[in-house]
């Protein structure tokens, strides 16, 4: 028999992508920075955004995974309003470091 590297068995749950005390204080109105990094084979190439919290979901992409939910590959996505007023969207990964700066009044 080929295999695919497909999972055959039973489906497992959906694991958070971040620690859940984290996610939780990830609300509207909430000031951030946050550190993604490329990892390379002997060094880390970061880049660090600060801003405040607009949206924070997971979001389904166009892509195909093998046996996750709905069978698509589902991303934290993190939108941010920048001092300069720009809104970006992140898309968070287990690379993503994020620092609360405080928290909402």
């Amino acid at each position: 028999m080929i295999s695919f590297g497909f999972h055959t068995g039973p489906r497992k749950p959906i694991l958070p992508g971040m620690d859940v005390a984290i996610r939780e204080q990830l609300k509207p109105g909430v000031k951030v920075k946050v550190t993604q990094q490329i990892a390379a084979r002997h060094y880390a190439w970061p880049t660090e955004v600060s801003g405040t919290i607009v949206e924070f979901k997971q979001q389904e992409t166009g892509s195909w995974y093998a046996h996750s939910k709905d069978d698509r590959l589902w991303l934290d996505r993190l939108v941010l309003r920048l001092p300069d007023g720009e809104v970006t969207t992140l898309n968070l990964d287990d690379y993503t470091h994020i620092e609360v700066e405080n928290a909402k009044d």
